[in-house]
């Protein structure tokens, strides 16, 4: 970051290309010159906290390469630090570009610096579940000014974007108290602010106080991901009015945010008919001036538990393919329970998978290069040069390995052999035999 300016969006304004645009835009395959523009315009983010001194820099917008987030975090059920470290470096190998840690138990500081001070992919939070933890009192005994506080705190502690709900207001408990939609409030954070509303008659302090939220974020330049507190927890809720009303106040606050060069995502659905997941994307672009667009799937289906990573996989790529920047994995144990190292490994390449198919019917440069390798390695019969290629190349090689073919055709798969029809036109061009028996 240049010394002059004090977030990546207010350096961009003026012209200047910092070394985490530079590092950011090689990775996509466009001049610094370009990203820097997008990010002066708010359609790209870098987040990147002054104090992420081990950050390898990313940048996320609709017309670039799709990033992926992982959500990890003890619970009071799950509280062992040592294996979500594990599972940490799992989604770092993976390939993951962004950690949130979502813990809702115990000290949480330690870890948080810890990530801030080792993990090269950016770091998220959502502040208002540490608030309970942090100052280890009841939801309706904590104040304006303790919720922001810990935003300060999480600011200071490195991390590089935090999720806030700032778009619930009353006229949002007037909506779920009125009994419309199936599913009420699923955002665990949107629930928790909804809750101290309830049950202290004030106003969302993430709103009333957005102004001073917005100075710590400038000063830190940690991005500010607007949370969906009223996105759809079913098919049903979908698209409706609370939805959409909150998505409105998220416009305003991205135009509040950008004013004061604070650089800003905006998160959105949850669970979404196939139909409906363009519009959404459509909405939220138009109305949030371009910002870029996170989005949880979106889950196609409400009745896949243990399947969750594949019908938020078809929805991520068609999202990701209509404007959506930044998917949010979902495991296998989505609804079900914390995920474990393997549920976090599924998720990811269940997730990495959307996005690449998603980049490549967006066109951005480079999608494609893989595929061609693999194309190229497949028509040679070339294992060692397919598994180079593949997304997740263990899980490939075990599986062949696994099931290996006979000897006499070690060069195609168990389930062909010799009916191969790689094998056989390649045996046809070259004017050699093909043996079948």
């Amino acid at each position: 970051m240049s010394e002059e300016y004090t977030t990546q969006m207010e350096a961009a304004r003026h012209g200047v290309i910092t070394e985490e645009m530079k590092v950011a835009s090689e990775k996509e395959h466009i001049s610094a010159e370009e990203l820097r523009a997008m990010v002066a315009d708010g359609t790209a983010v870098i987040p990147a906290n002054h104090a992420h001194k081990s950050l390898d820099p990313v940048a996320i917008g609709s017309k670039l390469s799709t990033k992926i987030n992982v959500n990890l975090g003890v619970s009071r059920d799950v509280k062992d630090y040592d294996e979500e470290m594990k599972k940490v470096m799992e989604a770092v190998n993976l390939g993951a570009h962004a950690i949130m840690d979502l813990s809702s138990h115990g000290n949480t500081e330690p870890f948080r610096k810890k990530l801030t001070s080792e993990c090269p992919v950016m770091i998220g939070t959502v502040p208002v579940y540490d608030a309970v933890i942090h100052y280890q009192r009841d939801l309706d005994t904590l104040t304006a000014e303790d919720f922001i506080d810990v935003v300060r705190l999480h600011a200071e502690n490195g991390v590089d974007f935090v999720t806030l709900h700032c778009g619930i207001t009353k006229k949002t408990i007037e909506e779920v108290r009125a009994g419309k939609r199936k599913m009420n409030l699923v955002s665990r954070g949107g629930s928790l602010i909804f809750a101290w509303m309830s049950m202290t008659g004030e106003d969302n302090p993430f709103y009333t106080h957005y102004d001073e939220i917005l100075e710590i974020c400038r000063e830190h330049d940690v991005t500010i991901s607007l949370g969906d507190a009223c996105r759809p927890g079913c098919l049903h809720d979908a698209t409706d009015s609370t939805q959409i009303g909150e998505l409105l106040r998220l416009g305003e606050l991205t135009e509040r945010a950008h004013a004061r060069d604070v650089q800003v995502m905006v998160e959105g659905p949850g669970h979404v008919p196939m139909n409906e997941i363009a519009a959404n994307m459509v909405l939220e672009q138009k109305i949030c001036h371009g910002a870029p667009f996170y989005v949880l799937g979106p889950l196609v289906t409400d009745i896949a538990p243990g399947y969750d990573h594949i019908t938020a996989a078809i929805g991520g790529a068609i999202a990701a393919m209509n404007g959506a920047a930044f998917l949010c994995y979902v495991t296998p144990a989505e609804h079900l329970a914390l995920p474990n190292v393997d549920d976090v490994r599924e998720g990811i390449i269940a997730s990495r998978i959307a996005a690449h198919a998603a980049d490549i019917a967006k066109g951005i440069p480079g999608a494609m290069d893989a595929d061609n390798r693999m194309a190229d390695a497949r028509r040679a019969l070339d294992w060692d040069a397919q598994f180079k290629e593949a997304m997740d190349s263990e899980t490939a090689k075990r599986i062949r390995d696994e099931r290996a073919p006979e000897d006499d055709h070690s060069d195609t798969c168990s389930m062909c052999g010799k009916f191969c029809a790689v094998r056989s036109i390649n045996k046809a061009l070259a004017g050699e035999k093909i043996d079948i028996l």
